[in-house]
């Protein structure tokens, strides 16, 4: 009997939920920078002498950096500990946010955001690793949203503390706020939280590192430069040309490396597999948000930025309030249902954004904008259980470098694609700046990107994931 609470998901040990709960201090430092910058982007482009929608470089060069460094995260945190690496990680990405705040120029900021990133690189998904090995299967459900529940309040708190800073303030303290979070963290981290490691399963695989920034740095610079003028056309191209190619390489590399840096055999589970290529698509196309609805409120609509970041941050508090259901969701609607349905309707819940207006009420914005915040939260809370459903404990570390690596590839893409359909849309309309109509194409954009993950699920059986939940199947075929 005295398995018992262990089998219930419902139950989440104490050890389990503090590990939890110190993780997501680091998450939330890392989520507030995000979205305060995205509230801040408007006011810092007229600091700099740049036009608002090329501000998005600060966006995606933080993001860029991420994708270029996590590869590495789940070997390094085998070798040298995870506490160890989690604490290192903390303190690179406070140091970066000081950089950040005394940035004079943007190259300056774009080379302090490149630092921030090596840090959450390693910070995110170390921190997450802590948790899967601390984690029983069973409580994986309920101690994702023991992780994500405090970190959301990043995004919510974010947008209006953001909009606050820049408006009565000064930009560059939206940066500085994240000292004493990052201190605070790594005493937490230190008091708390075990040395969890396992033995590296080989060699580090340094080119297989060099061959992924290759091909990421390649795509994500192609893509943010390419029909924006930043530089020459041929620039762009042959940037995503090399990109491209070292995809390729790399491709080739891992089918004969015995560890290749990132193992694509994970995409052989079968809910790895799934729910990666799914959760791909639906975060490319969420991932343009924080920048298009924070530029759309004070660009298109004219709006302040402390106005800005009221009206945004109801797509966070939407996704916050998901959490304490989630797994109640989860354990009545099956993850392929859910994962079907409820990605269909966010879809169609981000390209009603394309209708915002100035002269739309404020409630009726809150209103989208908070019923869109959560659906996608429980979309992301079921991807991010499911997909280490499957994993054995001695891959959680490649499972956890792949997923997240694939997680911020898909997000910059979503920050990339917004730009360039806002772009497009500038030019083709002959606007000097942006106006509403061209934020509601490139809403329209990324709404379809988000929209065709949905039917991937399918590929999926009905009882995917049940194990996770407590969920009983209604009858011996239903998984068929």
């Amino acid at each position: 009997m005295t398995e018992a609470p262990t089998l219930d998901p419902n139950r989440v040990t104490r050890r389990t939920r503090i590990t939890a709960l110190i993780v997501a201090t680091a998450m939330f430092m890392q989520n507030l920078d995000s979205t305060m910058i995205a509230t801040a982007l408007p006011t810092m482009a007229e600091t700099f002498g740049y036009d608002p929608g090329r501000m998005s470089v600060a966006l995606t060069s933080y993001l860029l950096s991420l994708a270029v460094f996590i590869p590495a995260s789940g070997w390094i945190a085998d070798r040298y500990g995870a506490r160890n690496v989690f604490r290192i990680a903390i303190v690179i990405f406070t140091i970066g946010s000081i950089l950040c705040g005394q940035s004079g120029t943007l190259a300056e900021l774009v080379g302090a955001r490149i630092l921030q990133g090596m840090g959450g690189a390693m910070m995110v998904p170390v921190g997450r690793l802590l948790l899967l090995r601390t984690a029983a299967k069973t409580e994986l459900v309920s101690a994702m949203a023991w992780l994500t529940t405090p970190s959301l309040l990043g995004p919510v708190v974010g947008p209006p503390l953001g909009g606050f800073i820049v408006t009565y303030l000064n930009w560059h303290w939206a940066f500085y706020l994240n000292i004493p979070i990052g201190v605070l963290g790594f005493i937490l981290v230190t008091v708390f939280v075990d040395d969890i490691r396992e033995p590296p399963r080989g060699a580090f695989d340094l080119r297989g590192l060099l061959l992924c920034s290759v091909t990421l740095v390649g795509l994500m610079f192609g893509l943010e430069t390419l029909g924006r003028h930043v530089v020459p056309l041929w620039v762009s191209e042959t940037m995503v040309a090399t990109g491209l190619a070292g995809g390729l390489a790399y491709i080739w590399h891992a089918r004969r490396h015995a560890a290749p840096l990132l193992d694509f055999t994970l995409m052989k589970l079968p809910c790895f597999g799934v729910a990666f290529i799914s959760m791909m698509l639906f975060r490319t196309g969420i991932g343009a948000i924080p920048f298009l609805l924070p530029m759309m409120m004070q660009v298109g609509f004219g709006k302040a930025a402390v106005e800005s970041g009221f009206i945004t941050f109801a797509s966070s508090a939407g996704a916050l309030c998901m959490k304490p259901v989630a797994r109640r969701a989860l354990r009545l609607f099956g993850f392929r249902d859910t994962l079907i349905w409820n990605g269909a309707i966010s879809g169609v819940m981000l390209a009603m954004c394309a209708a915002f207006r100035p002269t739309w009420p404020a409630a009726a914005i809150y209103a989208v904008l908070l019923l869109g915040g959560f659906l996608r939260s429980l979309q992301f809370t079921a991807y991010n259980a499911l997909v280490y459903g499957d994993v054995p404990r001695a891959r959680m570390s490649s499972a956890t470098s792949l997923y997240t690596t694939g997680q911020q590839l898909a997000a910059t893409v979503g920050v990339s694609a917004g730009a360039v359909s806002l772009e497009i849309a500038r030019a083709y309309s002959g606007h000097a700046t942006a106006q509403p109509a061209d934020f509601s194409v490139a809403f329209l954009v990324v709404a379809i990107m988000t929209t065709v993950a949905a039917p991937v699920a399918l590929l999926m059986p009905r009882s995917a994931g049940d194990d996770l939940t407590g969920r009983r199947t209604l009858s011996p075929k239903a998984g068929e």
